[in-house]
């Protein structure tokens, strides 16, 4: 599909600006405060999904490789994006859209005020620090809103009123701007700009009949008039072709739903009713999570019907043979798919599992190791690492890689200072192992620094 070039205007790095190097480090740290304080979904399949999405709409900007995509567990309506390239999704962003071009929308608008540096340029005040204080803040709000009562709306109010108080909440121009930025995003990427419009007005009906505001429209207001020009904006592109993904969309919507805890097994029911597969696995998924295996298989069994191929289908099928201990089961039901998809991390990391169950150590950390490599913020696979290298009996340096794995799942879990304990812990025990000694040097001289910038 050949789509126009998009020309976004690219902002200097004149007076007053954060340079990018800079902003990847803050960003950085503001992945790990997010990790550390919000309830993150770890899921390698769904982060993937959304991955793919967003690396789609980055590549039309001239931003370098993102720090990373972040799934929180909220039903509130809600995305951030951080300068250095990192962005966060509620799942009730997810779970509340139509379609993917929709989640689409919202993620290019927030790139858009990301690569305008609407930020970096917001206040001379941010020089340096100024954007820590704005990462405590957007953390500050999303806990507040998960507080109980009262308590949760005074913190919030405090938080907003901290917001206006830093000029954060964008101006008119700057909403403006990262809505038409945001569109040209979508279409250069191949998505529909109208559903950008399409989700305002969603929201604004939604909006109309709630006594709050999501937090969204908090930092973004929404007035008819900005709804109005989005609608005739996206008009002015050339239609786009419906996106035929749908049925993957319901998948993605309802796994999240189920992952996230944000359904039930009869809404689940209704969908199954319809003989929906996204239905199936989703409720296959929920009734896992609960122990129930003898349910999940039962849908599993349905939903092969309509597409055994599947990868998500593969992934819950390993998990229900795990769940029961039928490490041999599990290891078939696996193998063959991540043969045929030898670059899919999910089908990676879900058959490291299992070849940790099964004592293979070394084989886990062979498959791990070639995307921590290329991804050094990726959790998951410093924990898959540290329990793979916890197998390994016979080496006489098995302590210190997995306390030095464990010194990475802790330090981008957010957990900065435990994660310098681990490594110097480390460091005491690798004496006399001069190579290992200076890759443990280099690390904790890197975590030591960059912990003494404060949020």
């Amino acid at each position: 599909m050949h789509t126009p070039q998009v020309e976004i205007p690219e902002i200097g790095s004149g007076i007053g600006l954060i340079d990018q190097q800079k902003e990847k480090i803050i960003g950085e740290k503001v992945y790990r405060e997010v990790q550390h304080q919000l309830p993150i979904v770890q899921n390698p399949w769904l982060e993937d999904q959304f991955m793919l999405v967003f690396s789609r709409i980055l590549s039309q900007t001239q931003m370098g490789s993102p720090i990373g995509l972040v799934i929180v567990k909220d039903p509130q309506i809600n995305a951030f994006a951080v300068p250095g390239g990192l962005f966060a999704l509620n799942t009730g962003m997810v779970t509340s859209s139509k379609n993917m071009d929709e989640v689409v929308g919202v993620m290019a608008h927030e790139i858009a005020h990301v690569t305008q540096r609407h930020y970096s340029r917001s206040q001379e005040a941010f020089k340096g620090q100024g954007l820590l204080a704005l990462a405590g803040i957007i953390v500050g709000a999303a806990l507040a809103s998960k507080a109980d009562g009262d308590v949760g709306s005074a913190v919030m109010l405090g938080s907003q009123a901290a917001l206006m108080d830093q000029q954060l909440i964008y101006s008119r121009n700057q909403e403006r701007e990262a809505d038409r930025i945001g569109m040209q995003l979508m279409y250069g990427a191949g998505y529909n700009p109208q559903s950008m419009a399409d989700f305002f007005e969603t929201m604004h009906r939604t909006t109309s009949r709630l006594s709050f505001l999501p937090d969204f429209w908090l930092t973004h207001p929404l007035t008819s008039e900005r709804m109005s020009e989005a609608r005739l904006r996206a008009n002015q592109f050339p239609r786009v072709q419906i996106n035929n993904n749908q049925q993957e969309f319901e998948l993605i919507k309802w796994y999240t739903a189920a992952v996230s805890g944000q359904t039930s097994q009869q809404q689940l029911e209704g969908l199954i009713q319809q003989n929906s597969f996204a239905g199936l696995l989703a409720a296959s998924e929920f009734n896992a999570q609960q122990g129930d295996y003898a349910k999940a298989q039962g849908y599993l069994n349905t939903a092969k019907k309509i597409n055994p191929d599947h990868t998500l289908l593969h992934i819950i099928q390993t998990d229900v043979y795990l769940g029961q201990n039928k490490i041999e089961d599990a290891y078939q039901a696996i193998i063959n798919k991540q043969r045929i998809m030898p670059e899919n991390r999910a089908l990676n990391y879900k058959l490291a599992e299992v070849y940790i169950r099964q004592n293979k150590g070394q084989d886990a950390e062979k498959l791990v190791n070639r995307f921590v490599s290329k991804n050094k913020t990726d959790i998951q696979g410093w924990q898959l690492l540290q329990q793979a290298a916890n197998l390994d009996k016979n080496n006489p340096l098995r302590t210190v890689n997995v306390l030095y794995y464990r010194a990475e799942v802790q330090y981008w879990g957010g957990d900065e200072e435990n994660a310098i304990k681990s490594l110097l812990h480390a460091q005491r025990l690798a004496k006399g192992n001069n190579a290992m000694t200076a890759r443990i040097d280099t690390r904790l001289k890197v975590m030591q620094d960059e912990r003494k910038l404060k949020i």
